[in-house]
């Protein structure tokens, strides 16, 4: 059954808001363990590789997911004119300003320095920055507002007809036949291809985009559209979530068991193709578990989901910075690693938040800046009423 336009998913925003702190928690792991970072711990530690990975596994693909299926309720709110105004001011703009630019110069500075490749002042490095090869044009972090404007204006042709006529029907039946017992994890198969069929060290086949490829991310994104327009296979997502929290720890146990025994394969081979492909089913079934579960216990509206929802996208953008700004001081500290973690998490949360509430969402430039729409003249600052529009985290 096709799912009414009108239909308020509060799961979706509840997932989002904590999607976007697991981001938070997933990057300060990032100074800790032992793949290069822009700054690091002098010390390494396994444990935070294990996180690191595990988290990495399902995050982005989550946040994809959640991105296609606000794009299914985004489509009833105008024109293709005005559908991509949205997506040029709350993805583009934010991702050149705050991040190719501004945070984008003080980024690389704090990776340069920490790295020993620069040393002097930020204002010393920003004509090195902007020299050609050395600008950020991902804008570091934001590099997801870049794929995600991208994968909006790829498929909006394919969206459009899904949402009308024959390929509403064409949905439809998709959909229909997906809420058969555990055919669900049929979803996995898209994911999988991709993952198999691309090698790891090609630019589509490179999972370093926050642990997936271009192809698997969007495979994820597509996949939410199709998810939210049909009220039979939310129920099935929702009725089989136990299973796939099952076949989570099931090939945790499986994929890292084969790392330690055989170590990472190179790319190209069968062993590496059996292990990438073990990644996307294991990536889908963290995002069922985590949709299924979110079903059950999130679909509720309170007065706070409004405020945190739309302080998502501009405590993403803030986040990166401030955590590396803080981290490049406590990780010179003599104290233990998770004493660190605690202190750069608590204070890069305070000064975001603080950030956030005292100038961003007050400031209508900024607010712009951010992704953010304007505040009505004269209006008090109030937490603004949500809408199914939001694309973003």
């Amino acid at each position: 059954m096709a799912k009414k336009p009108s239909t308020r998913l509060y799961y979706l925003d509840w997932l989002r808001v904590l999607a976007i702190l697991t981001v938070f928690f997933y990057h300060t792991t990032r100074f800790f363990n032992s793949e290069a970072w822009h700054v690091k711990n002098p010390t390494t530690y396994l444990v935070m590789d294990v996180l690191e990975t595990t988290l990495a596994n399902w995050i982005m693909a989550l946040i994809f997911a959640i991105s296609g299926a606000s794009l299914f309720f985004a489509l009833d709110k105008g024109g293709v004119a005005r559908f991509v105004k949205d997506k040029v001011l709350r993805l583009v703009v934010p991702l050149v300003t705050m991040g190719i630019v501004t945070f984008g110069v003080f980024q690389m500075y704090l990776d340069r320095l920490s790295h020993g490749e620069f040393s002097g002042t930020l204002f010393q490095f920003i004509p090195h920055y902007f020299q050609p090869g050395n600008v950020e044009w991902t804008g570091v972090h934001l590099w997801y507002l870049e794929m995600l404007f991208i994968f909006c204006l790829i498929f909006l042709p394919v969206f459009l007809w899904l949402k009308r006529g024959s390929g509403r029907r064409v949905m439809a039946r998709l959909g229909d036949a997906l809420t058969s017992p555990g055919a669900i994890y049929l979803l996995a198969l898209p994911t999988i291809l991709c993952l198999v069929l691309t090698r790891s060290d090609s630019f589509l086949g490179n999972t370093s985009w926050g642990g997936g490829s271009i192809l698997s991310h969007a495979t994820f994104f597509l996949s939410g559209f199709l998810i939210v327009s049909n009220e039979g296979l939310q129920r099935n997502i929702q009725r089989f979530r136990w299973l796939s929290l099952v076949v989570v720890a099931i090939l945790m146990v499986t994929l890292f068991g084969l790392l330690l025994a055989i170590g990472e394969p190179a790319a190209g081979t069968l062993l590496s193709s059996l292990g990438r492909a073990l990644w996307g089913l294991w990536s889908w079934s963290w995002v069922l578990a985590i949709l299924g579960f979110g079903m059950e216990h999130l679909d509720v509206n309170k007065p706070f989901l409004s405020y945190a929802n739309e302080a998502v996208l501009p405590f993403y953008i803030l986040h990166h910075p401030v955590l590396l700004s803080v981290g490049y001081l406590v990780v010179q500290w003599a104290l233990p690693v998770s004493v660190k973690f605690a202190i750069i998490d608590a204070i890069s949360f305070a000064i975001i938040m603080v950030l956030y509430e005292l100038l961003v969402r007050r400031v209508n430039v900024l607010r712009v800046l951010f992704g953010m729409k304007l505040r009505a003249r004269g209006a008090t600052v109030q937490p603004a009423e949500i809408t199914p529009a939001l694309t973003e985290p």
